[in-house]
């Protein structure tokens, strides 16, 4: 229960994140939740459809921090390509120019931070990162905060596939 909650908070901030413009804001809609990535879209009036997957870390480091919304999303590019852009949220700035990294089951990625939210620094590993977490079993994502104090997210990859089927089936 506590999860489901956690995640509908979430869907409503990362969909409100992912907005050109706030004021245009929409509810999104759930597509289907696949253990712990759920499957979501909601309109924009100037892109369209959009849709998205979505979950929340099972161990958020240090434990005695306030870490806010912290979830990690993969949206279909709107350009039709059918490309996935996977990025992070957390609930607090990030440090300017410090790396974020993601680790999938041995395999790194370097993001880099704006504010909140941190995207792949190679865009051409976008493919490699989503195909990593369609085979991974688990995902670390470390960072530090603007303060200077180092987080580290973990994520489960159970349902990553499934979710990310929804998504390239969302706007047929």
């Amino acid at each position: 229960m506590k999860l489901a909650k956690t995640i509908a908070l979430a869907t409503t901030f990362a969909a409100t994140a992912l907005m050109a413009a706030p004021s245009m804001a929409q509810t999104p809609k759930p597509i289907k939740q696949h253990n712990a990535w759920g499957a979501y879209s909601y309109n924009d009036a100037q892109a369209g459809k959009i849709c998205y997957i979505l979950s929340i870390p099972t161990e958020k480091l240090p434990t005695d921090r306030d870490h806010g919304d912290v979830f990690f999303l993969v949206s279909q590019k709107p350009d039709g390509s059918g490309r996935f852009e996977p990025q992070v949220e957390v609930g607090y700035p990030l440090q300017a120019n410090a790396d974020v990294m993601v680790n999938v089951d041995g395999k790194e990625f370097k993001m880099f931070s704006q504010g909140n939210n941190a995207w792949l620094a190679d865009v051409n590993q976008e493919p490699d990162l989503v195909a990593a977490m369609r085979a991974g079993r688990s995902m670390k994502v470390s960072g530090k905060s603007s303060r200077g104090t180092s987080t580290n997210y973990t994520y489960s990859l159970s349902g990553v596939t499934a979710a990310l089927g929804d998504v390239a089936n969302c706007k047929k």
